[in-house]
C-alpha cells in the first residue's frame, strides 16, 4: 500500500478549514524554538531533574557528572527560553521549571517515548 497520494487532488474544503484555524507564523516559530530546547539531551536531563525537584548548579553538575560551567551555560539557554527560573537563598541559587507547562510537556513527551518503547512511565 502506498504511503503517498497516487493522484494530485486538492481538497478545498479541508484547506479552508485548516487555513481558518492555523495560527500566525510568530507563535509557530516560538513553539519550534521551544522544542529546540528539548532537542538537546543535556537540557532534557536538566528539565527532567528540575521536574522532580528544584536544584542548584552544584547539585545539577554532580547529578549529571558535568562541570559547573557546562550546567550554567545550559541553564542560561533554558532561562532565555523562559523554561527555567531561579531564586536566591543566601549565596545559593536554586533553579526550577518556569511553570507547570514545561513539566507537563516533558512528562507527556516522556510518556509517549516510554509507550513506544514498551516501557512504563513513572511520571517523570
Amino acid at each position: 500500500m502506498a504511503e503517498f497520494c497516487e493522484v494530485n487532488v486538492i481538497h478545498e474544503d479541508i484547506l479552508a478549514r485548516v487555513r481558518e484555524r492555523m495560527p500566525e507564523e510568530a507563535p509557530i516559530f516560538e513553539v519550534s524554538e521551544l522544542f529546540k530546547m528539548f532537542g538537546d539531551s543535556t537540557r532534557a536531563r536538566i528539565i527532567c531533574a528540575l521536574h522532580i525537584e528544584e536544584m542548584c548548579v552544584c547539585d545539577l553538575a554532580a547529578l549529571l557528572n558535568m562541570t559547573h560551567s557546562a550546567i550554567s551555560h545550559q541553564l542560561r539557554l533554558l532561562k532565555t527560553a523562559r523554561m527555567v527560573k531561579y531564586r536566591k537563598v543566601g549565596r545559593v541559587v536554586y533553579y526550577s521549571l518556569d511553570d507547570a507547562h514545561i513539566g507537563e510537556i516533558f512528562a507527556l513527551a516522556f510518556t509517549h517515548v516510554m509507550e513506544r518503547e514498551g516501557g512504563t512511565s513513572d511520571g517523570a
